[in-house]
């Protein structure tokens, strides 16, 4: 886990539901915001490989809750490339409250161009950044 990227969050009022833990959906949301902040820490802002073209589509994500988070939690979300094919790529999330994992999550991408045209092969600047796979747990 000491090599993953860590983007830190702090579970905001309005992602908590009735049960006073954070609502489902928001885990995905933070899964979306530190696969940005880990691309652009490896050296490809999001905005970049948008100008060059590229962009990435979930096509599959999986989610396996421990424990609930709740309101005002300072949480981080970790990351790591778990496998690269060669239209896509898994991410592996794990949330953890201090070194505990509340939450682990796998999502596979595929690369698309953004004039519509459809599936592109993971293009170098993006492989760059996602480096050798160092997947959490087992794929």
């Amino acid at each position: 886990m000491t090599d993953a990227f860590r983007f830190p969050v702090t579970v905001r009022y309005l992602e908590v539901d009735a049960q006073n833990v954070v609502f489902n959906s928001w885990y995905l949301a933070w899964f979306d915001e530190a696969m940005a902040a880990f691309l652009a820490d490896r050296g490809l802002p999001y905005k970049q490989m948008l100008e060059a073209g590229h962009d990435v589509q979930l096509v599959r994500s999986e989610i396996d809750w421990r424990s609930g988070v709740g309101w005002g939690d300072e949480i981080t979300v970790a990351v790591s490339t778990a496998r690269l094919g060669r239209t896509s790529f898994v991410l592996d999330f794990d949330v953890l409250r201090d070194e505990e994992i509340t939450c682990g999550g796998r999502t596979t991408y595929v690369v698309i161009a953004t004039d519509g045209s459809g599936t592109r092969e993971i293009p170098p600047m993006l492989a760059d950044a996602l480096g050798a796979p160092m997947p959490l747990r087992p794929l």
